[in-house]
């Protein structure tokens, strides 16, 4: 769909249970929104070249783009290129949702906080999924003979919890309003990582194209 909000999915994505989970949650998040929200997928971005700085800006590129930022914070410690992307997706008033089904306690905050580095606390226009991915499983393998019908089980409710996030998040007012201000924050965006992003980017009408994309999506207020 052409009005569809674009979902910058962010997370682990070097084995295949990451792989397959990151596609199976992305696909349902389409389905039970009804195509409102498609998230893109780092790991189906095709690479035009081998080198480190060219998939960094590559992912860069595409989470200012984004009309949305999905983060993974799986793990007892962050996968630190998610944490980067999640900083990035702020920096920019980039409205997101943290989703973690992991359901080992980490991090260093106090009882009933986080379960990561109070550092990625916190931010505004952001709202935090947090659910026992162990006991969803159990309940839903419990209700089903077969795991396809896990899987949908399992999916769609996981599904509907971060569709249920992206519209909270998109109702909170957004800290950038002034349009003059809002292209300088997207301008520096691309300069301040360096190794290239600009260049990368190339075209002296994204940053205007992107911003205007995202204001006729009412991102902007």
């Amino acid at each position: 769909m052409s009005d569809a909000l674009s979902i910058y999915f962010a997370g682990d994505l070097f084995d295949h249970k990451d792989l397959i989970g990151n596609a199976l949650l992305a696909a349902y998040i389409e389905k039970e929104s009804s195509g409102r929200y498609r998230c893109i997928l780092p790991q189906d971005l095709e690479q035009g070249s081998n080198r480190k700085e060219h998939i960094r800006n590559q992912d860069l590129k595409m989470v200012m783009e984004a009309d949305l930022g999905l983060f993974n914070f799986d793990g007892p410690d962050l996968d630190s290129g998610t944490v980067v992307e999640f900083v990035v997706a702020k920096q920019l008033d980039i409205p997101t949702v943290i989703l973690r089904s992991d359901f080992r306690n980490a991090g260093d905050q106090d009882v009933g906080g986080d379960s990561w580095n109070l550092m990625c606390s916190f931010y505004p226009r952001n709202e935090v999924i947090s659910v026992n991915g162990m006991e969803w499983y159990q309940a839903a393998r419990a209700s089903n003979k077969q795991i396809q019908d896990t899987i949908n089980t399992l999916y769609s409710k996981l599904a509907g919890r971060v569709i249920e996030g992206f519209d909270n998040a998109r109702e909170t007012a957004p800290l950038a309003t002034e349009p003059e201000f809002i292209e300088k924050l997207y301008q520096w965006a691309i300069k301040f990582p360096g190794a290239g992003l600009e260049e990368f980017i190339a075209d002296s009408n994204w940053v205007a194209n992107v911003i205007e994309k995202k204001k006729r999506k009412g991102l902007f207020g």
